[in-house]
């Protein structure tokens, strides 16, 4: 894929998988969701392809999509766990 479409696909992913975990996740605003997607999306496609359970390879590919969002989703976690998650005021 190319350099455009990490960028789409990690706004969308990263945006999905801010909305699937509870809480206030770590960064916030667009540009931290991007970075979150696309870090996410390289995390989930370089764990499916060493785990032997999936690769990311076509944009319109459901697969890729579900281990780009799987793989925001375990960022943004860790992400939440390391900074403190959700905070009370």
């Amino acid at each position: 894929m190319g350099f455009l479409a990490w960028i789409i696909l990690g706004l969308f992913a990263g945006t999905i998988a801010r909305a699937l975990v509870p809480g206030e996740p770590g960064p916030s605003g667009c540009i931290g969701t991007t970075a979150v997607g696309i870090l996410g999306a390289l995390l989930g496609g370089w764990l499916a392809t060493e785990l032997d359970i999936g690769k990311i390879d076509r944009f319109f590919d459901l697969e890729t999509w579900l281990i780009a969002i799987a793989g925001s989703f375990l960022l943004l976690l860790v992400v939440g766990l390391i900074s403190g998650g959700s905070r009370r005021r």
